[in-house]
C-alpha cells in the first residue's frame, strides 16, 4: 500500500483558492490559501510524519456503528430533500449509499404558493412612485403617450387586481390584457404584463385560466422587449404562471427557454434574478432539465453566480442544482468554469450560501471532471475548513464531497492530510451528526488503509 507519506508532493509553490484554472498545470494538483484562523496549516506539518494520527483515526473508525439520520428538509433557505442513492457515481461501491440532495418542488428556496419569487419584485406599496418615473420617461415620445384606458390604466393597477375581480369578470380582463400585449405601445404592453404577473402571483386557478387564454405565447415576444420595465414583467409573469404545473409543459412547447435566457443574460439584475427562477421552475420537469441545459442557460447561471446580487447567487444556485442532476448538465457546469466560484462561496462564511455551494459541489463531485476540478481549484482546504467552522449541515455536504474526492484517490487523501484534515476529521466522526459521523469514519478509514 502507498504511504500517507508518500504521497506528499514536491511543489514549492500552492495555488490560491481562487487562482485561475490552467490546462497546463502540473499534473500534480496545486493547492494552497492564506493563512486563516484556523491551526490546519501548523497541523497538517505535524500529522504528515507523526504515527499517532493513524492511532486517533483507528480509535475513531472503531467507535460504536452508525445509526441513521434523515436530513432536515431546509437549509437555510433552500429546502432540500434526500434523493435516492446516485448509483452512476465513479466511486467505490460502498459508497453508493450515500444521498444527494434535491431541491423539492413544493418547499424549495422559492415560495411556489407566492410566486415573485425572488421577493424583490413587491411593488404594490411603491406604485405611485413608480408610475411618477415611468410618466417622465415617457413624456418623450407621442407613442408613449398613448392613453391606457380603463383596466390597463396605471392608476387602477393596486387595487384591481389585488382581490376585488369576480369570477365573471376575470376572464374578461385577462382578454383585455392579453389584447394590450399586441398593442403597438410599449406603455400598454407594460401594463398588460405587469396586470398578468399580479393576477397569476398567488391564485393557481388564475394562473390555468391566463394560460387557457392564449397569455404564453403573447407574453413571450416581450422578453425581447427594448424596455426594461416591460421585459421584467414578461418574465416574471412567465415565472409566476410557471407554478401551474400544467403550464410548465405549456410554456417549454411554446418556446419560452430561449428567450427566458436571453432575459439572464441582458436584463436587469431583478429581470436576471427571476429568469434563473424561471428556468428553476420549469426544470422541475425532468424533460426539461436537458433542454435548458442544451439551450446554453449554464454559462450565464454561472456569471449571475459570480457577479449577481446575493438573491441572485442564491437563485442561480438553486437552479444550478436542479439542472445538475442530469449528468451531461454536471459536465456543462464544470466546463463553464463553475466550480470556482462554488469553492469561493465556500469559503464565505456567514453570507448565507457556503451551504448552497457546498451542495452543488457535492453533485458535481459525482462525476470525475467534477472532482478533478474541485481539487485543481483548492476545493480540499476550503471543504476542510467547513469540515471546522460550518453549521451542521454544512459540515455534513462537506464531508461528504470530501469521501467523493477521496474515496479512489490517493493522493487526494494525501492532499487531506496535508491540509491538517484529521484533527477536524476525528471531530466530526465524535460530535457530529449521525450522518457527519457516519461519513467521518469512513473517510478516516480510507486514510488508515493509504498507511497500511
Amino acid at each position: 500500500m502507498v504511504s500517507l507519506e508518500d504521497s506528499h508532493f514536491n511543489s514549492s509553490h500552492l495555488r490560491s483558492v481562487y487562482g485561475p484554472h490552467s490546462q497546463s498545470a502540473p499534473s500534480l494538483p496545486k493547492i494552497g490559501r492564506e493563512k486563516c484562523r484556523s491551526m490546519r496549516m501548523i497541523r497538517s506539518t505535524l500529522y504528515s510524519n507523526d504515527d499517532k494520527c493513524c492511532n486517533v483515526a483507528n480509535s475513531a473508525a472503531e467507535e460504536s456503528e452508525f445509526v441513521s439520520e434523515n436530513l432536515t428538509d431546509s437549509v437555510v433557505d433552500l429546502c432540500l430533500r434526500e434523493l435516492p442513492s446516485c448509483t452512476s457515481m465513479s466511486v467505490r461501491p460502498e459508497l453508493a449509499d450515500d444521498s444527494f440532495l434535491d431541491v423539492s418542488q413544493s418547499s424549495s428556496d422559492f415560495s411556489f404558493c407566492s410566486s415573485d419569487i425572488s421577493g424583490e419584485l413587491q411593488r404594490l406599496a411603491t406604485l405611485r412612485v413608480e408610475e411618477n418615473i415611468l410618466k417622465s420617461e415617457n413624456s418623450v415620445s407621442e407613442t408613449e403617450l398613448e392613453p391606457c384606458l380603463g383596466f390597463l390604466q396605471h392608476e387602477s393597477f393596486s387595487t384591481e387586481i389585488t382581490g376585488s375581480i369576480s369570477s365573471e369578470d376575470l376572464q374578461p380582463k385577462v382578454k383585455i390584457c392579453i389584447d394590450g400585449l399586441q398593442s403597438p405601445s410599449v406603455t400598454v404592453k407594460r401594463s398588460a404584463a405587469a396586470k398578468l404577473r399580479l393576477l397569476a402571483k398567488n391564485r393557481s386557478e388564475y394562473r390555468a385560466l391566463i394560460a387557457e387564454s392564449g397569455g404564453v405565447p403573447a407574453l413571450i415576444p416581450l422578453l425581447h422587449c427594448s424596455d426594461p420595465s416591460a421585459q421584467e414583467h414578461a418574465v416574471t409573469a412567465l415565472l409566476n404562471l410557471s407554478l401551474y404545473h400544467d403550464n410548465k409543459i405549456l410554456i417549454t412547447n411554446a418556446g419560452a427557454i430561449k428567450s427566458i435566457i436571453y432575459v439572464l443574460k441582458t436584463g436587469t439584475v431583478t429581470s436576471k434574478q427571476n429568469a434563473a427562477a424561471s428556468l428553476m421552475s420549469l426544470a422541475m420537469i425532468d424533460d426539461n432539465k436537458l433542454s435548458i441545459g442544451a439551450c446554453g442557460a449554464i454559462p450565464p447561471l454561472v456569471s449571475l453566480l459570480m457577479n449577481g446580487s446575493n438573491r441572485g447567487k442564491k437563485d442561480a444556485l438553486a437552479t444550478l442544482y436542479k439542472l445538475c442532476s442530469a449528468r451531461l448538465n454536471k459536465e456543462r457546469t464544470v466546463v463553464a468554469g463553475a466550480v470556482k466560484p462554488l469553492v469561493a462561496l465556500v469559503l464565505e462564511q456567514g453570507a448565507g450560501m457556503a451551504e448552497k455551494a457546498m451542495v452543488v459541489l457535492c453533485s458535481l463531485g459525482a462525476i470525475p471532471e467534477g472532482r478533478s476540478a474541485i481539487v485543481e481549484e483548492g476545493g480540499i482546504p476550503a471543504l476542510v475548513e467547513a469540515v471546522e467552522y460550518s453549521s451542521e449541515k454544512g459540515k455534513e455536504f462537506a464531508v461528504m464531497t470530501l469521501l467523493q474526492l477521496c474515496a479512489d484517490s490517493v493522493r487526494n487523501r494525501g492532499l487531506l492530510v496535508r491540509e491538517g484534515g484529521i484533527p477536524p476529521l476525528v471531530a466530526l466522526s465524535q460530535t457530529g451528526t449521525a450522518r457527519s459521523k457516519h461519513k467521518a469514519k469512513k473517510l478516516l478509514g480510507y486514510l488508515r488503509e493509504s498507511r497500511q
